[in-house]
C-alpha cells in the first residue's frame, strides 16, 4: 500500500516560478510514488482580510494551475478546504488539546501580528486548522520547507498528546524534505527569496507572465560585472540564481550549463534562459486558461471534494469517538 502524502497551499496571489520549482514540480513527481492529497487552503487565507470575489478567483486559479502543471486528478485528490467541513470541525478538537503558549511561540504568528494593528483570533489559532488538515488524511508524510517545520512539530506534538490521552490511533506524520531544486531568489536582489508579494515587479516571474514580460525581467536581472558564467553563490549570487533557474527549466545540471556557456556573455545566456522558461510556461498557461473557462475544473474539484469528504469524515468520527463526542 502506498504511503499517504498531504500538502496544502494558500490562494494568496499568483504563484511565481520560485513556487513552481520549490513546490509544484515536486507535487507532480510525488503523485507517482505516493497516495497524494493536495488542498487549496482557502480557510487559512481569511486570517487576514480578503476581498471575497478575489479570494474565489484565486482559489479556482490555484487549483487550475496545479492541474495545468501536471497534478493529475486521476492520481491525486485535489480539493478546496472550505468544501470539506471536517477541517473546521477537527480544528476545534485540536484547539481544545493545544496550549496557548504553543500558539504564541509560532514564528508566523509573531511576524504577522507585529505588522497588524488589530490581530484576529484566527491568526493565533490557524495552526490547529493546519494540524487538522494533515491528520484528517492519515498523512504519513508532509512536504515541508524551512518556514513550515514548526507547524509539523506542532502536529506531531498534538498527535502524541491526543493518542496518549484518549487511546486514539491518529497517524504520526513525518517531514518529507523535497529533493533540492534550489532556492530561487529575487531577480533584483539575489540575497532575498523570490516572492509574489515583492513590491518590485521585476523581482519575480509570475506563472502567468507573458513571454515579453519574462524576457524583459530576465534581461534586467541583477548580475555582476565579471561576465563569467559560473556558480558561486557567495561572490556571484545573481548569476548563480539564474543558473539554478536555468537548470530547473532545462533539465540540465549546473556544471553542464557552465560548460555550455563558458564562451558566452550574460546577454546571450539570459536570452537562452528566457527561451527555456517560456518553453515550459507557455503550455502550462494555455492549459490554465482553458481550465478556467471550462466546466472541467469544477468537475475535478467536485470529485476531489467528494473523495476528501469521504475520507476526512471517517477520521473525524474516530476523533469524536475517542474524545466522547457521541451518544
Amino acid at each position: 500500500m502506498k504511503k499517504k502524502v498531504f500538502s496544502g497551499a494558500q490562494p494568496s496571489g499568483m504563484l511565481t516560478i520560485g513556487n513552481y520549482i520549490g513546490a509544484i514540480k515536486n507535487f507532480v513527481a510525488l503523485q507517482d510514488e505516493y497516495d497524494a492529497t493536495y488542498c487549496i487552503v482557502n480557510q487559512h487565507a481569511i486570517t487576514v482580510p480578503q476581498d471575497p470575489e478575489e479570494l474565489k478567483m484565486r482559489t479556482r486559479g490555484l487549483a487550475a494551475l496545479y492541474v495545468a502543471c501536471g497534478v493529475d486528478p486521476n492520481k491525486s485528490t485535489i480539493f478546496v478546504q472550505s468544501e470539506v467541513p471536517a477541517h473546521a470541525q477537527a480544528a476545534w478538537i485540536v484547539q481544545c488539546n493545544t496550549y496557548i503558549g504553543e500558539l504564541e511561540r509560532m514564528t508566523q504568528y509573531k511576524d504577522k501580528s507585529a505588522k497588524q494593528d488589530a490581530v484576529s483570533a484566527g491568526l493565533l489559532t490557524y495552526p490547529p486548522l493546519m494540524v487538522a488538515d494533515i491528520i484528517l488524511y492519515d498523512a504519513d508524510l508532509v512536504p515541508v520547507g524551512e518556514d513550515q517545520k514548526q507547524h509539523l512539530e506542532l502536529t506531531r506534538d498534538f498527535v502524541q498528546r491526543f493518542n496518549n490521552r484518549y487511546h486514539a490511533d491518529l497517524v504520526m506524520p513525518e517531514p518529507l524534505i523535497p529533493k533540492a531544486g534550489g532556492r530561487i531568489m529575487s531577480l533584483q536582489d539575489p540575497t532575498k527569496k523570490m516572492s509574489k508579494s515583492d513590491t518590485n515587479q521585476k523581482g519575480f516571474i509570475s506563472m502567468l507572465d507573458e513571454p515579453k514580460q519574462i524576457r524583459k525581467k530576465i534581461k534586467s536581472a541583477k548580475t555582476d560585472s565579471s561576465g563569467v558564467i559560473e556558480f558561486d553563490q557567495e561572490n556571484k549570487p545573481g548569476i548563480s540564481n539564474l543558473l539554478t533557474i536555468f537548470a530547473n527549466f532545462s533539465g540540465k545540471s549546473i556544471p553542464q550549463l557552465e560548460e555550455e556557456f563558458a564562451d558566452s556573455g550574460y546577454g546571450d545566456f539570459k536570452e537562452r534562459l528566457a527561451d527555456a522558461v517560456i518553453a515550459v510556461l507557455e503550455p502550462i498557461q494555455e492549459r490554465y486558461y482553458k481550465l478556467m473557462a471550462s466546466e472541467e475544473l469544477d468537475y475535478i474539484l467536485d470529485q476531489g471534494a467528494k473523495r476528501a469528504n469521504d475520507y476526512a469524515n471517517g477520521t473525524l468520527k474516530r476523533m469524536e469517538n475517542a474524545i466522547g463526542l457521541n451518544r
